[in-house]
Order: structure tokens, then C-alpha cells, then sequence
């Protein structure tokens, strides 16, 4: 059974509900938000946005589902075609679900849109030095570190530091996905 599922704007105030239950948990891991980003209506607007991007190819935001209840999300950003044949990957999981192995299944689901349905040749994702859980996540997928980026994104407030993971098209078969 599938555990993600491509966003619909109708997922918009179910998705505020669980970011502003999750405000505090996500807080140290992702870039600061103003207080109307948690509202209905503005992600409204994030997923029109998605969805638009979806539409060109450019992107492909998924929720994360468990037991009929949506409890994150998983998203394929900046997919490029030509030469590069890439798409960077991003995720959460609510305070809730965590430890439970839905990033990793999710993830899993992912790789296989990714080199499956969309052709790419590679994936790369990006995690604070300190993200260890997210790290676990990465590498039970096959993927694997190779740089550390300074000040690399601008997390909480922060640029921070982060390790740059990546996963080949080539090594997807031999990826332990769990």
C-alpha cells in the first residue's frame, strides 16, 4: 500500500493542522516561518504553487499518509532534465509518526517515481551535521554522504552547515530501502 500520494488543495487545512502541531518539533530543522504560514490559507497557496510545478515537471509534492491520516511530507524539488537528469528531495514526518519508519517507506516510494517514472539519473538531499535520524533515513535508501557545505542553507534563523547526500540511478537496485 502506498504511503504517499501526490497534495491536493483540499489537503490545505488538514496540512496547517499538523504544522502548527508540529511548529516547535520542526522548528530546528527547517527555515523560519512567519505566523501566517500556518494557516490554511497559505498553504493553499504553497500547494497551488507545487501543484503548478508539478504541472511543468519541475517538482513532484507528495504527503506522506498513515492510516488514512496525513502525517507529513515528501517532496522532489528542482527536478532538471537535459544533462543533468536530477531532482534534490526533501521530507518530515510529524512528532507523532516518528520512529516508525514512514520517512524511510516514503522515501522509498520516492526513489522509485524518481529513476522509475521520471527517468532521473540522480538524487541528492541535504541534512544539519546534527540530523542524525534524517541521515539513518538517507543511508537505509541507499544514499550516501559526500561533501559537507557551509552555511549551505539558512536553517532556524541560522546558516548552517549541512552534509550533502546523494543516490545514482545505477545504485538504486542495490539500495537497501526499508
Amino acid at each position: 500500500m502506498a504511503l504517499t500520494r501526490l497534495v491536493s488543495v483540499d489537503d490545505a487545512e488538514a496540512l496547517a493542522r499538523l504544522l502548527r502541531a508540529n511548529r516547535a518539533f520542526l522548528q530546528p530543522w527547517v527555515p523560519a516561518r512567519e505566523d501566517d504560514y500556518f494557516t490554511a490559507q497559505a498553504q493553499r497557496n504553497i500547494i497551488r504553487n507545487e501543484l503548478d510545478a508539478y504541472a511543468r515537471q519541475a517538482a513532484v509534492p507528495l504527503v506522506i499518509v498513515d492510516g488514512g491520516e496525513m502525517a507529513g511530507r515528501i517532496q522532489l524539488n528542482a527536478v532538471t532534465r537535459g544533462a543533468f537528469l536530477s531532482a534534490s528531495v526533501g521530507y518530515w514526518v510529524s512528532q507523532s509518526r516518528n520512529g516508525r519508519g514512514l520517512a524511510s517507506a516514503a522515501l522509498a516510494e520516492v526513489i522509485t517515481i524518481a529513476f522509475g517514472g521520471l527517468g532521473l539519473h540522480r538524487l541528492q538531499a541535504e541534512t544539519l551535521l546534527h540530523n542524525v535520524p534524517s541521515q539513518r533515513v538517507l543511508i537505509r535508501n541507499g544514499f550516501r554522504p559526500f561533501a559537507v557545505a557551509p552555511s549551505y542553507l539558512k536553517i532556524a534563523g541560522e546558516w548552517q552547515d549541512h552534509v550533502l547526500f546523494h543516490l545514482l540511478s545505477e545504485n538504486f537496485a542495490g539500495a537497501a530501502a526499508t
